[in-house]
């Protein structure tokens, strides 16, 4: 089906459209474009300039500004490339990302839950879940090498032309998909790819995929895809290595995509990961590598050499914890959520025995937290490593688990027992269950 011709570039440009826009734009916060305006600056700057860009839109004449390279590192090395495009940018591609969503989003295929309305990772996870439930527990999983940057435009546009008739809209689109990227002093002009960073780039690539979606129901295939990360489940290798090959070549010619061959592979999905987790005896686990993560993270927040206060350290962990047991809180693993709890206090006791510094201090602190004169002297004054100390009985016991909590440490337990939906007396025999 068709959009009418006529009204979307106009319901891009409404003010109530435009406002929710900028709205959504301002909560996401993110750095100037390369014209310097900030967000604390854009209000001003867009009383100046809003009007003449509204003209050149309405009349096809906006040439949207080159986007600011960023890079920023990933979790298993190398860089991932960002394109910040400036906040006037921003608030347009938003505004024509909310016109164009409620017309595409309905078309997307059930197996589709990467930045669409109301679906998550966690639902991807769950439908991979009772696929391997089913019996189909050979998994391929396909990597797309830098997606993102490698759109083919041709491809990608002549799919909005089947469902955008506004010819100024598809030009506007067109001219951001070619808009330029600025590396140093000099633009380097965009032929392929739609960058990630603008609010319009997820929209665009879920419609390019959609269109591997349908060839994968077209062939009764099993899979769930989040944005660019896919994973189809068969029930036999032999099987998985046909779809491998045949789902490979479809998006090579057909979407002119690039397969990472490294990466992809064929494997049972126990040993297989899906958005950081994978499916073991038909349970949902964090993967090996996002707990590495995890710990690598931890470090961070409790190194010995952060010159912060103790106040500011378990703030920002408590930040970190939260976030990341909210998302990785499905795992249905317990063995090691309280291991990581005695882990973390652990380097939180590390960090206040190295702040106080001084055995005077030591000794101070200690008889304040009711460990006798001999035993506070004898600990204050020791020479051993702040890791050795950490570990001690007197310290344990000063530096108590309660005193932790009263000072804002989270428990990893208990967030993960809140994300399982654990309570009361069921949740207290969780200490002897090494699985649940």
């Amino acid at each position: 089906m068709t959009a009418k011709p006529i009204e979307l570039l106009e319901d891009v440009l409404d003010s109530d459209n435009l406002a929710r826009a900028w709205k959504r734009v301002k909560a996401n916060k993110g750095a100037p474009g390369i014209d310097g305006v900030t967000m604390e600056d854009f209000p001003t700057h867009a009383r100046a300039h809003w009007p003449a860009v509204r003209k050149q839109i309405r009349e096809g004449r906006y040439q949207p500004q080159a986007v600011r390279r960023v890079e920023i590192p990933k979790h298993g090395g190398g860089k991932r490339l960002l394109g910040i495009p400036t906040i006037m940018d921003r608030v347009i591609q938003q505004a024509i990302a909310q016109v164009l969503t409620p017309i595409f989003d309905p078309t997307f295929s059930e197996s589709s839950y990467g930045f669409r309305p109301g679906r998550n990772a966690h639902q991807a996870i769950r439908q991979v879940q009772a696929t391997v439930k089913e019996g189909r527990n050979i998994a391929v999983d396909i990597d797309l090498a830098k997606f993102f940057d490698t759109v083919n435009h041709d491809v990608l546009m002549n799919l909005l032309v089947r469902t955008i008739a506004d010819k100024r809209l598809l030009c506007l689109i067109g001219r951001y998909l070619r808009a330029g990227v600025l590396v140093g002093e000099h633009i380097k002009p965009s032929e392929v790819g739609t960058p990630q960073g603008g609010p319009l780039s997820p929209l665009l690539a879920n419609v390019l995929l959609h269109q591997l979606d349908r060839e994968l129901e077209r062939r009764g295939h099993r899979f769930a895809r989040y944005a660019d990360d896919l994973i189809i489940l068969v029930r036999s290798p032999r099987a998985a290595q046909r779809v491998m090959q045949s789902i490979t070549r479809y998006l090579e010619t057909v979407l002119q995509l690039q397969v990472n061959l490294a990466k992809s592979k064929v494997a049972p999905m126990s040993e297989s990961a899906f958005l950081g987790f994978t499916i073991k005896g038909k349970k949902v686990r964090w993967t090996d590598k996002a707990l590495a993560d995890f710990k690598h993270r931890i470090k961070k927040l409790t190194a010995r050499n952060w010159g912060v206060s103790m106040e500011y350290r378990l703030k920002k962990l408590g930040q970190y914890v939260r976030g990341w047991t909210g998302y990785f809180g499905i795992s249905q693993y317990y063995r090691p959520v309280p291991e990581l709890d005695e882990w973390i206090r652990r380097r939180i006791r590390m960090c206040y025995w190295k702040q106080w510094r001084w055995p005077r201090t030591k000794i101070k602190n200690l008889l304040a937290l009711g460990v006798s004169l001999k035993s506070a002297i004898q600990h204050g004054v020791s020479s051993k490593s702040y890791w050795q100390m950490s570990r001690t009985p007197v310290i344990n016991q000063a530096i108590s688990n309660v005193w932790l909590q009263e000072q804002g440490l989270l428990s990893v337990k208990d967030l993960w027992c809140k994300a399982q939906g654990y309570t009361g007396r069921k949740r207290k025999t969780l200490s002897s269950e090494p699985t649940c």
